[in-house]
């Protein structure tokens, strides 16, 4: 993809350190490189030498800094205005003041900024050192040389711009050199420091470096086990297993070993995260490598004692890195408003300044042949009227250069220090269990968490614990509800559980048990009686049930090497779960010898075992698992089946008969989805060995089957899973952080659209979905998947879903005028099973619910194809009230981001907490990183970083609004305060020949922004607040005010202009034409200039100052203050000013106390304008709070009149009582309404706000489903069950069971033969 020109890019883009992946490469292991890959001198040649593993998040180095930095305050209209009157007044003829002093405001304005922006960087560089830092067990030493060239590493962080250093390898005879006595061993050598082609031994709960390929592992038949949260998401575990041909370097002096060289041929570095082809080549042997043999930078290993691996791609190259972006250059929405209204500010002094240049040269062409007498020296050869007017022009930029105040981007600076401080310190948002205060990253901004139109979330560790805690049961039609632990206990786990560098042993401590005295009663009877007796069906389901949980898994155990209790390992925490609760009744697994279980009973003293004969594993499409197991210490060598999946699976293949205890099963399984639990349905059936037999030869047929295997397995499965008994069922949490189904509510209710993405399943992401309030009661979920050769195009699938639901939007007119267009031909949807389907609903689409679009990463490669697919999906998604995206990579994360924030110019917040978020948080406007759960990889991207979801409501709804505000109404203010004085000197021109003179003495002009009236504004930006947080806390939807940008726009911009300009018209033609005539002077004398413009400069800090003060909500005391210091300095330093005599100091202002401040025209001057000015202002406020007041204004006047009324409880007495009623108390305290208005008010209400309802109970039967890729609609009660689908793991064990299958098949021939008295044939 070819680079766009330098003018073309973005400021983060001519300083990123990225860089286009190299070709296919390479890696030479215990081998010398090639000729071909060295230049003339013996030089690795530029295309093979690859990137250091030293990253990178940091947005400056050393190097960048200032050229960075400064490029992006320079991206402020004003910046350059200020610079380039800074560089006017260079030129003596245009010098006001020294040279020093003219650039010494820009200085401190662009100092101030880089300083604060510096500071902000400086934490990500501590994050960086810090992960770099991090040591793993590299082989050296021996005979061990790694040939691979490298690029070198920056120890001052200034990649990409100082000279690159490459290591050069070690080629020919100087690795001779390197060879000792001493022996190859394993050393810590940090990540920065790892090579391709590196050893490298990771352990058992350590972070894997770099992208490496596994060549031996601890484990039987060199498996192992990692967490890819970080990457995408899930929970289970993952397994991987080392490449064959490298299997046997498990040890130092093996990997060493030139008798052990190898290469790794491998494809160019890509993005793809679920894609890696590679091969071995070893003596004469190549071996496949995929991305199941290889181990990603990111992941955790876990449940694997070690594993050795060789490193392939390092650094900018690895998958993770190159899912992400550099540390974006963003801007707040309010600054970037705020450049169009500097350049109309501009627009309007460049008009001035051409008024005054052209009046100037006309005046002069005019009067200068009648000889005025003010003309002075025009008799000289090189005075000219034109040059004079062009000279008058620029000159005019000097005095009306107060129109776009400097001070107004350091006082911002200033204000979102001081709201970032307040966040910091905020007690409600600082998570005490471990002191972690809400930190702000970029302090700009601040007041776009007021203005958030969409949020994206991930799932795990984001708004989940990675948790799962088994809570409920249901055993022969009775059901065990559990108790809660000790809140404590159960508080640590969170801890451990949430964290991936938490250990083996830590884990265990911080179990979660499960307990329940009735359960536990009920199984003291059970081992009582006598299993065999007529009243003992109880007892057998108890037994039933722990043993279908003890034995239907995948789970393997290990040894607490400090309690030395048994420890569960399992890829998904679902089975962990599962098999923990039978544990803690009694029914302990004691682990698995290949084939064979042990499991100890509380029925039997010594345990049993059992010959695990068949594994039916779960699939998305199966929603169940069963295991064949043979007991084999028991009376009988029984057979049985042992099945746990999706109820309504499990319930259509259960033998006939048994409606009580089904019905009463199912309606707790409808108690336990009502509670937001996850569901299991477990049953079993006793297998006859004839029958069994039969079957097994046909399922052995089917595994081996060449055309259409897993369809045959799948029916042949089907045939033994058939009249079952059922046992009871379970319910699982799915433990989400604190807070989050109400924090989710509460956003939606503010109107904020909340969007999903997850590198889960389909099926776990809409159930979390559920259990967080995105779907709730009635909602209707429409279904987009992809990689369905059989079902309709992604296309089709969101056209038929606009056209069925918004039949009357703007969209569907659109898809049909396109139809149209194109004469496309859309068939109908057909029904076909994918098992996706469970229960078929009705009524999908007319339910009142609204919508919620489910989507997965496959149909979004393909909706991202081209630009009308996109812009399809944008439509569907934004009818929709929220959208949950599954199975998306990190980078697709990043472009749905992109989608809404480019495609809609909508303000875009993405929240997360691992890795594979850091992409989704640098594309948005706003970045929040959860630290804690995942590592801190997102939280040093981030803008803010928060320990819980639940903090985001305070964050956005309280923070964000008041920091909009008070920008917002700060900046508006610094406008009109500006333009006050800028058209009081405008107005002066016209009475003074278009000179472009200043009015005011220079001293007005020069404090004005900064002694006059700069306090009171930045206290409004620091302690205004329109409403207390409670308010804003109980009543989300007034957070509309910020959402629809009512606090900064340009019709506020233009008001406020207005406003300026209207009182300097005021302040100046009524004070002029005061003191035109007669004098205002005892003596008699014509007046001198500065006795009027002293005035029209009081009267102007007097009406601005006070102006701020009449935009201000709260008088605070430092609002106050700030009004009272203004304004006592302002008479204070005339008054003094004005007594200064000519013999210490000459000023222009000596003898004002006597003629201005003993004036009449002086005090009734100051009076009538500040009247006048405010009038109608005061008018309008008074009118809009009277008889047309805001939801604001209503919350406002209540907390007035009634401070001890609860708000919450007003709120949650319906959705439109609640705030109607408030209206109706503030009616009829004040009497003079008409019954018009009041109607009218009552209306506005209805339609504008919508209070929250009161929360009903979830019936998950409610909410219906449409996969548009089948047609099918359909409901479900929460099922979930995570596992690694058809992994390394799973085929190894089956590969174990089919060798033994056939093993007994030929031992079974041979006997035959035998009997026969015939040769076994060979």
């Amino acid at each position: 993809m070819a680079t766009a020109p330098w003018y073309k890019r973005g400021v983060e883009d001519l300083f990123s350190s990225k860089r286009e992946p190299g070709p296919p490469r390479t890696v030479y292991v215990n081998k010398n490189l090639p000729p071909e890959y060295l230049d003339q001198r013996g030089r690795p040649k530029p295309a093979y030498i690859y990137p250091s593993n030293q990253v990178i998040t940091s947005k400056y180095t050393i190097v960048t800094f200032l050229p960075r930095n400064l490029l992006e305050q320079f991206r402020r209209v004003a910046n350059i205005f200020f610079l380039a009157l800074a560089i006017l007044q260079f030129f003596p003829k245009f010098a006001t003041v020294s040279v020093g002093v003219v650039i010494l405001p820009l200085i401190i304005v662009l100092a101030f900024t880089a300083i604060k922006d510096g500071w902000e960087d400086i934490g990500r560089h501590q994050t960086d050192k810090k992960m770099n830092d991090s040591e793993t067990l590299v082989l050296t030493g021996g005979r061990f040389v790694n040939p691979n060239a490298m690029e070198g590493k920056s120890r001052t962080f200034v990649p990409g711009v100082s000279r690159r250093r490459v290591r050069p390898p070690v080629i020919g005879d100087d690795a001779k050199q390197l060879e000792g006595d001493a022996g190859a061993d394993w050393e810590k050598t940090s990540w920065e420091d790892i090579r391709v082609g590196d050893f490298v031994k990771i352990h058992d709960n350590e972070s894997i470096p770099a992208d490496i390929v596994i060549c031996s592992t601890s484990e039987e038949e060199n498996v192992a086990f990692i967490e890819t949260k970080n990457l995408d998401g899930e929970t289970n575990l993952k397994s991987r297993h080392a490449v064959s041909g490298l299997s046997h370097l498990n040890s130092p002096a093996d990997c060493a070993s030139p008798l052990n060289a190898f290469t790794i041929q491998a494809d160019r570095p890509e993005n793809n995260m679920y894609k890696l082809n590679a091969a071995v080549a070893m003596a004469d042997e190549t071996f496949p490598v995929d991305l199941s043999m290889t181990l990603l930078r990111g992941t955790v290993l876990r449940n694997t004692e070690w594993v050795i691996g060789v490193v392939l791609y390092t650094g900018l190259d690895s998958k993770i890195v190159m899912n992400s972006g550099g540390a974006p250059s963003k801007r707040s929405k309010v600054e970037r408003q705020m450049n169009p209204q500097v350049l109309i500010n501009l627009f309007i002094m460049f008009l001035m300044t051409i008024a005054c240049g052209i009046g100037d040269s006309v005046l002069e062409h005019h009067y200068k042949p009648l000889n005025a007498p003010w003309l002075y020296d025009d008799d000289k050869s090189n005075d000219n009227p034109s040059i004079n007017g062009l000279i008058t022009w620029a000159f005019a930029f000097l005095t009306f250069q107060e129109v776009v105040p400097i001070s107004l981007y350091i006082s911002m600076e200033v204000v979102r220090t001081f709201q970032a401080a307040f966040i910091y310190f905020d007690y409600d948002i600082c998570y005490q269990k471990t002191g972690q205060a809400t930190v702000a990253k970029s302090w700009n901004l601040a007041d776009d968490l007021g203005q958030i139109e969409y949020i994206f979330s991930d799932k795990t560790g984001t708004l989940t614990q990675n948790l799962m805690v088994f809570k409920q049961c249901s055993i022969g039609g009775k059901a065990y509800l559990g108790e809660e632990e000790d809140e404590m206990t159960e508080t640590n786990l969170k801890d451990v559980a949430s964290s991936s560098t938490a250990s083996p042993v830590d884990r265990t401590e911080g179990t979660v048990h499960f307990k329940d005295a009735n359960l536990m009663a009920d199984l003291d009877v059970a081992v009582a009686t006598d299993l065999n007796s007529g009243d003992a069906a109880h007892a057998r389901s108890l037994n039933g049930f722990f043993k279908v949980l003890g034995l239907c898994h995948t789970v393997l155990t290990g040894q607490n090497p400090n309690t030395g209790e048994i420890e569960y390992k399992s890829q998904s925490p679902d089975e962990s779960a599962l098999v923990q609760a039978a544990a803690d009744m009694g029914f302990v697994f004691l682990g698995r010898d290949r084939d064979y279980l042990s499991l100890r009973t509380p029925f039997v003293d010594e345990p049993e075992r059992y010959q695990l004969m068949n594994i039916l594993e779960f699939t998305s499409a199966r929603k169940r698992m069963s295991v064949v197991v043979k007991q084999l210490n028991g009376a009988d060598e029984r057979l049985f089946l042992l099945t746990k999946g999706a109820d309504n699976v499990v319930f259509d293949r259960l033998k006939e008969g048994g409606d009580e205890l089904k019905a009463a099963t199912e309606d707790h399984l409808s108690d336990f989805a009502n509670n937001g639990l996850r569901t299991l349905t477990l049953a079993y059936r006793i297998i006859q060995e004839d029958e069994y037999a039969a079957w097994s030869e046909r399922y052995h047929e089917a595994t081996i089957a060449m055309d259409g295997r897993d369809e045959k397995i799948e029916a042949v499965s089907d045939e033994l899973e058939r009249d079952l008994r059922l046992l009871g069922a379970t319910a699982i949490e799915d433990k989400l952080q604190d807070g989050v189904p109400e924090t989710i509510e509460d956003l939606k209710t503010a109107g904020i659209k909340i969007w999903v993405a997850t590198g889960d399943k389909l099926e776990t992401a809409i159930a979390i979905g559920k259990t967080t309030n995105l779907i709730t009661l009635d909602s209707n979920i429409i279904i987009i998947r992809g990689g369905n050769e059989r079902g309709r195009t992604i296309q089709e699938q969101m056209v038929f879903a606009i056209e069925k639901y918004f039949p009357e939007s703007e969209a569907a007119t659109a898809v049909e005028m396109s139809q149209k267009r194109t004469s496309a031909q859309f068939y109908p949807l057909q029904r076909i099973e994918t098992g996706v389907t469970s229960i078929v609903g009705e009524h999908n689409g007319e339910r009142p619910g609204g919508f919620v679009l489910v989507i997965d990463g496959t149909a979004l490669v393909h909706a991202f194809e081209g630009d009308e697919s996109k812009a399809l999906l944008l439509k569907l998604a934004t009818m929709c009230e929220g959208v949950i995206c599954c199975r998306v990579s990190p980078l697709q994360k990043a472009l749905i981001v992109k989608l809404v924030k480019d495609g809609l110019g909508a303000m875009t917040l993405a929240i997360g907490d691992g890795a594979n978020d850091v992409s989704m948080i640098q594309a948005a406007d706003v970045g929040i990183g959860i630290s804690g759960e995942e590592g801190l990889q997102a939280a040093n991207a981030s803008d803010y970083a928060i320990a819980q979801f639940r903090f985001l409501k305070k964050l956005l709804l309280v923070h964000g609004h008041w920091s909009y505000a008070r920008n917002g109404t700060m900046i508006l203010n610094f406008f009109y305060k500006n333009i006050v004085p800028t058209f009081i000197l405008f107005w002066f021109q016209i009475y003074n020949g278009w000179s472009a003179s200043y009015l005011f003495a220079y001293v007005y002009v020069l404090f004005w922004n900064s002694l006059w009236t700069l306090l009171p504004v930045v206290a409004l930006g620091v302690f205004d607040r329109f409403l207390d947080a409670e308010v804003l806390m109980a009543v989300p939807q007034l957070y509309h005010f910020g959402r629809e940008g009512n606090w900064f726009n340009f019709r506020s911009f233009t008001v406020y202009m207005l406003d300026g300009v209207y009182q300097s018209v005021v302040i100046y033609f009524f004070i002029h034409f005061t003191y035109q005539s007669p004098t205002s002077r005892t003596d008699g004398y014509d007046m001198y200039i500065n006795e009027f413009s002293t005035t029209m400069a009081i009267a102007g800090v007097m009406v601005a100052n006070l102006y701020t003060g009449l935009m201000t909500t709260a008088w605070t005391f430092w609002i106050f203050f700030a009004l009272a210091f203004s304004l006592c300095v302002t008479w204070g330093f005339t008054a003094i000013y004005s007594i200064i005599s000519p013999g210490y100091a000459v000023t222009v202002l000596f003898g004002n106390d006597h003629y201005v401040l003993r004036s009449a025209y002086f005090w009734l001057g100051m009076l009538f304008t500040f009247c006048v000015a405010f009038t109608p202002r005061y008018l309008v406020k008074a009118w809009n709070f009277g008889y047309n007041p805001s939801d604001i204004d209503i919350m406002r006047w209540m907390r007035e009149k009634e401070p001890h009324r609860d708000i919450a409880t007003a709120v949650q007495e319906g959705a439109r009582g609640g705030l109607s009623a408030m209206r109706q108390d503030r009616r009829a305290s004040l009497h003079s309404r008409r019954a018009s208005q009041q109607a009218r008010r009552v209306s506005r209400v209805e339609s504008v706000m919508t209070l929250e309802r009161p929360r009903p109970s979830f019936d998950p039967r409610s909410a219906s489903r449409t996969d548009l890729a089948t047609g099918m609609v359909s409901v479900d009660r929460g099922f979930d069950f995570a596992t690694e689908e058809n992994g390394v793991a799973m085929r190894r064990i089956q590969t174990n069971l089919s060798e033994k299958r056939m093993s007994n098949r030929n031992l079974v021939t041979k006997r035959f033969y035998e009997s026969e008295g015939e040769e076994v044939p060979s």
